[in-house]
């Protein structure tokens, strides 16, 4: 069984069996990091399957400066946005077939506004997750979104409008978003990583501004 250090000199040489023990070793990890940017498993496997073979190709230029896999992570995480920019245009475009019309009558938009019991009916199929969520941040009137991926991100943007939303009436201050710089990818170099994700210090200082709010 070979260590970390042998697979690394041995993918160094491109020798194939320490490029297996590469894959064997950490590919299951690796996997589990594309999984959260594809739509589905094979989609996941294409981009592990990508993200390994640029590996191999730049591993001479792992300076030994952090860890190993995290420094493969960067590769795979950059590798997974490029991958999803790539097919995002082709995402957009909806066959003509998949598209069906219908006929909006106006039985379809009532005037009469829903009940006390049905507003609760409705919120109290959403996630546990949701509804925790809306109580503490009606509890104390302020929320920070916090997130690793670009703050203009939508799904963060989407939070903090569901969040505004929900709890406008019990909030001092607008829910605010910190996140990375928006940056086409992970930097392989420390210094700029540290510069584009959100510190501890970052944090620290939108939660005071939010605080003197």
């Amino acid at each position: 069984m070979m260590n970390d250090q042998q697979i690394l000199i041995g993918c160094k040489k491109k020798e194939k069996r320490a490029q297996k023990c590469l894959y064997d070793r950490y590919s299951g990890l690796l996997l589990g990091i594309c999984v959260r940017y594809a739509t589905d498993v094979p989609e996941a496997e294409d981009i592990l399957q990508d993200s390994m073979l640029k590996v191999y190709l730049n591993i001479g230029d792992y300076s030994g400066e952090g860890s190993f896999i995290g420094w493969m992570r960067k590769i795979v995480i950059n590798t997974a946005i490029t991958h999803y920019h790539k097919n995002l245009k082709h995402k957009r475009y909806v066959e003509i077939e998949e598209v069906f019309s219908s006929e909006v009558g106006k039985d379809d938009f009532p005037d009469t506004p829903f009940t006390a019991e049905e507003l609760k009916s409705i919120l109290d199929q959403l996630p546990t997750g949701y509804k925790t969520v809306f109580n503490s941040v009606k509890k104390c009137g302020k929320c920070l979104v916090v997130t690793e991926e670009p703050s203009e991100n939508s799904f963060s943007r989407a939070l903090q409008g569901r969040i505004q939303e929900e709890c406008f009436r019990e909030l001092d201050a607008p829910v605010m978003v910190i996140g990375s710089e928006n940056m086409p990818a992970i930097p392989l170099n420390s210094t700029l990583e540290k510069t584009m994700i959100p510190s501890t210090e970052k944090v620290k200082t939108k939660i005071q501004e939010l605080l003197n709010y």
